[in-house]
């Protein structure tokens, strides 16, 4: 069986601040059949940042956009309210990579988190 995972904005922006290979850190952390996918809301995120931040946060999301394109990454469905629908797909098994605090109290365990600036863990 496939083991979906749902890659967050922040772990997305973090390629860029970090300089982290990302997709590289998953083969590493997971010894299991996996696919990689990320919300539509996530997209529509990514873009806003692009087109409204200035600097080093427009650079991060126009290169995150543009891996998730090369990578040709599954989008799924989701409303507006992204955290909230990542918070549903962890309780239907799929894990999901964040940064983000509150989230990760939210998320069905296990789920992935970025250590040390550059190794993916389960936790």
């Amino acid at each position: 069986m496939t083991t979906t995972i749902l890659i967050d904005t922040n772990a997305l922006m973090a390629i860029a601040e970090w300089k982290i290979d990302l997709f590289h850190a998953l083969e590493e952390e997971c010894d299991f059949p996996y696919t990689i996918a990320i919300l539509q809301g996530t997209i529509n995120e990514l873009q806003s940042i692009q087109q409204e931040q200035r600097g080093k946060y427009r650079a991060a999301a126009k290169l995150a956009l543009a891996l998730l394109k090369a990578k040709k990454v599954t989008i799924l469905p989701s409303g507006t309210d992204v955290d909230g629908a990542l918070v549903e797909y962890s309780h239907q098994n799929y894990l999901v990579l964040t940064q983000d605090i509150p989230l990760k109290k939210r998320l069905a365990k296990p789920y992935l988190t970025i250590r040390q600036k550059r190794k993916i863990i389960t936790i």
